[in-house]
């Protein structure tokens, strides 16, 4: 369904024209846009066990593979996590819905099998390895469900109740669920738009770190993104991720930090 060329995507993200030698193999990887309505299509559970094995191939610190995933399907289980991340409608029609979890529990109980202690896990940098392990595991999913014409749509909201998602999926401690993603075949004529970026010389810097490049026109271009999807022009990205970082939407994952203390990783 959404077949742009490289050279358009290109121009959507970055508001340029894309360099001359233009490599039309990559635009898969430029038309991601998170799709939330979905067809009736099904996703057969031998492909999702296809999938999976996709994210299982991904890269993993040490191969300790801190990662799990948890899939709801059961309708009635479905309307609860659905209601528990924002109550939003694709977590509630999408035909998978997959809870990614950081977990610190299986290489627990595998190096207590053999006498070893696990105290290094209350340490940022297993906490870290484990996110890494989960985000690499998941875009991987989404990368080679995409390029077979499968859509997905992220779900941060899975840590807007961490308890409650703990209780819910009766994970044990040394795991906390850190995103959702909802996966389908997208609906007909569905709105999903490319969304610009931030201009290369933006994020990427050449041996050291510029802290005064700013972010260029990126304001003027997303105010264009915005009116085009309905959204008010006159509040900038900016002044949107101002409000989203000054403390004010933390939507309940305030208790982070104390859930994790108590699902005994209280990191040091």
């Amino acid at each position: 369904m959404f077949e742009e060329l490289f050279a358009e995507a290109w121009k959507l993200r970055y508001g340029t024209e894309a360099l001359p030698d233009v490599e039309d193999r990559l635009a898969k990887f430029l038309t991601h846009r998170s799709v939330r309505k979905y067809s009736d299509q099904p996703i057969s559970h031998e492909l999702m066990s296809s999938l999976i094995a996709c994210g299982q191939s991904a890269a993993t610190s040490s191969n300790l593979q801190l990662w799990s995933v948890v899939s709801v399907q059961e309708p009635e289980r479905r309307t609860t996590i659905a209601k528990m991340c924002g109550d939003q409608d694709q977590v509630h029609k999408a035909p998978w819905f997959l809870a990614f979890i950081v977990d610190l529990n299986r290489v627990a109980q595998a190096a207590e099998s053999v006498g070893e202690n696990p105290a290094a896990l209350t340490t940022a940098e297993f906490y870290t390895m484990g996110c890494v392990d989960a985000a690499l595991a998941a875009e991987r999913i989404l990368a080679a469900a995409e390029s077979i014409g499968i859509s997905g749509c992220y779900i941060g909201a899975l840590r807007n109740d961490a308890y409650g998602i703990k209780e819910f999926l009766q994970l044990p401690d040394r795991c906390f669920g850190i995103f959702g993603l909802c996966l389908g075949y997208p609906a007909e004529n569905v709105q999903a738009e490319i969304k610009p970026r931030l201009s290369q010389e933006t994020i990427w810097f050449e041996e050291v770190y510029d802290s005064n490049r700013g972010i260029g026109d990126y304001d003027e271009r997303m105010t264009e993104f915005y009116e085009t999807q309905g959204m008010k022009g006159d509040v900038t990205w900016s002044m949107r991720s101002g409000r989203r970082v000054n403390g004010s939407q933390m939507t309940g994952r305030e208790v982070i930090k104390q859930f994790l203390a108590d699902q005994k990783l209280d990191i040091e």
